[in-house]
């Protein structure tokens, strides 16, 4: 059985809507920020030295990062929620796979942080609003005339990118943005997208 090692308000919620979506049987280990720091409990080092979040555990291997996650869940149980391999398609599928763990999410947590921080900065915060807004006028473009991102279907890449979403919602900057809210409606109207909406909000 799968086990999905679980940190509440993290990235880990997508990693439920996979579960969901590739109709495996699965548990979830949960665990709750520190109310005061807000970072992971110690005891996710005793499952990856990161004692980071998402984590799995599955036939013995230990996998921790979403983008890993999420290409080793669908090429084990379920390719269908990816591009045929070796088409134009699966090419971009994958660009979108990793960009939301990398060119996307680095300036929207540089923003975060600034935030979180309040103290006045020299170059980090005009930096960070600069990048965030290249990288999401990306996102917002690469949306145009499309229902999702890569074969008009719900792909992997979308999974992943729905953290970028979420993001993008919370701190209010979605309201710029009318493809990536009408994107955001898309994602909402699968089932198993609620269904682990509604998981993580009983796990806390």
């Amino acid at each position: 059985m799968i086990t999905l090692h679980h940190l509440n308000k993290s990235r880990s919620k997508r990693i439920i809507w996979l579960l969901e979506e590739l109709n495996v049987i699965y548990e979830i280990k949960p665990y709750l920020r520190d109310a005061v720091t807000f970072l992971a409990p110690p005891e996710l080092k005793n499952i990856h030295p990161l004692g980071k979040s998402p984590v799995i555990e599955d036939n013995g291997a230990v996998i921790a990062e979403s983008g890993a996650i999420t290409e080793y869940l669908i090429q084990t149980y379920n390719l269908n929620l990816a591009p045929k391999v070796g088409t134009p398609a699966y090419i971009e599928y994958l660009q979108w796979l990793h960009f939301a763990e990398s060119s996307a999410i680095l300036p929207l947590l540089l923003k975060m942080f600034v935030a979180k921080d309040g103290a006045k900065t020299n170059f980090l915060e005009s930096y960070a609003d600069v990048e965030a807004e290249k990288v999401i006028s990306y996102f917002e473009q690469s949306l145009e005339g499309k229902t999702y991102l890569v074969e008009d279907r719900l792909t992997g890449a979308d999974i992943m990118m729905s953290f970028i979403v979420e993001i993008l919602q919370n701190n209010g900057m979605i309201v710029n943005y009318p493809n990536i809210q009408r994107y955001q409606a898309q994602l909402a109207t699968h089932d198993k997208f609620v269904k682990a909406e509604q998981i993580e909000h009983r796990l806390g």
